[in-house]
């Protein structure tokens, strides 16, 4: 399980929600009637302090995490936030987790 923002969206949440430096965003599920991973819940956005972060990347001065208890919502999956310039919006892209080989060749 992975978080990853790409520049171009940690620039557009900065200038969208007025994040200064050191500020940090959370993803989190929340209940929804609109479809996202899993049915009736979506992903929110809060602008708070991470108090138990799991998953954390730092990317124009802004810490964007997930925080333990949420951990349940992207289980086999990475989250990929991308920003769409033709839109001038985010995009959440769930990818499968890929497996690790940890077996030893000989």
């Amino acid at each position: 399980m992975e978080l990853r923002i790409s520049p171009d969206a940690a620039r557009w949440y900065k200038r969208e929600l007025n994040l200064a430096e050191g500020a940090s965003l959370r993803f989190f599920p929340r209940y929804s009637s609109g479809g996202g991973l899993h049915p009736g819940f979506s992903l929110g956005i809060s602008v708070e302090n991470p108090e138990h972060p799991v998953l954390k990347e730092e990317l124009e001065g802004v810490a964007f995490f997930i925080e333990e208890q949420d951990t349940w919502y992207l289980q086999g999956y990475d989250l990929v936030v991308n920003y769409l310039a033709a839109y001038d919006d985010i995009e959440y892209v769930y990818e499968a987790e890929r497996e690790h080989n940890t077996s030893a060749t000989s």
